[in-house]
């Protein structure tokens, strides 16, 4: 039979962990070794000869309390050894999903992103929202879902003025760059909501997909 066994695992990573703390017992045996032959030769030095065993006594004293100091740091250098072993990992943070969009939407969008959509209750009647709600659904569009997404971008871009205009000249409600765009959708492009309205949803139809996509898209750049 060959004298070199193989070693079960148990036993290699018991030599792995005593391999951790022989160093340290090393070190510790050479320093009690070394406190105790200084303590002896500042006995026995030249012109103090000791008259009896007394100063040997002396020196093992200093050696003890020596051992003692350094058996408490052996002690705890293993507690930290057996410590690092046993030392696992409890899990792993969870990221969050992002929002699934509500019935009738899509994802995507030149963002590609997916944006949750709101359902959201008819604006007042009369207004440039109200206009908008109810012009969605001739697009394709279920007004509950997709006017939060048309909300959140013309609310940013004008405000839902129809005369609102930026120094790059963009104008309207849907800030069309330039302004006069609007006109293919109506002649009183620069004072009807509607005529505005109208032209916006098809530049978001055309461009996005949809408001949702479009609402998407500018949350990453900033524009739409």
């Amino acid at each position: 039979m060959s004298e070199h066994r193989r070693r079960s695992p148990g036993k290699r990573r018991a030599a792995r962990r005593n391999g951790v703390l022989l160093p340290v017992t090393a070190t510790a045996v050479t320093a009690v070794t070394g406190i105790a032959i200084a303590g002896y030769l500042v006995v026995v030095r030249p012109g103090n000869v000791p008259d009896s065993g007394a100063a040997i006594a002396a020196a093992a004293v200093s050696s003890s309390q020596a051992v003692a100091v350094l058996e408490q740091r052996r002690q705890q250098m293993i507690v930290l050894s057996a410590a690092s072993h046993s030392m696992h990992l409890v899990g792993a943070p969870k990221v969050a999903a992002q929002p699934l969009r509500g019935a009738g939407g899509t994802s995507g969008g030149a963002g590609g992103g997916t944006t949750a959509a709101v359902a959201a209750a008819p604006p007042d009647p009369g207004t440039a929202q109200r206009i908008a709600y109810n012009m969605l659904s001739s697009f394709g569009w279920s007004p509950s879902t997709y006017f939060s997404c048309l909300n959140n971008i013309y609310t940013r871009e004008s405000g839902w003025r129809y005369n609102a205009e930026n120094a790059s000249g963009a104008y309207g409600i849907p800030q069309a760059l330039p302004g006069s765009k609007m006109a293919t959708a109506g002649a009183d492009w620069m004072t009807n909501p509607a005529t505005q309205i109208k032209w916006g949803l098809g530049y978001i139809q055309s461009r996005y997909g949809d408001p949702c996509s479009a609402w998407s898209f500018w949350q990453a750049h900033g524009y739409y």
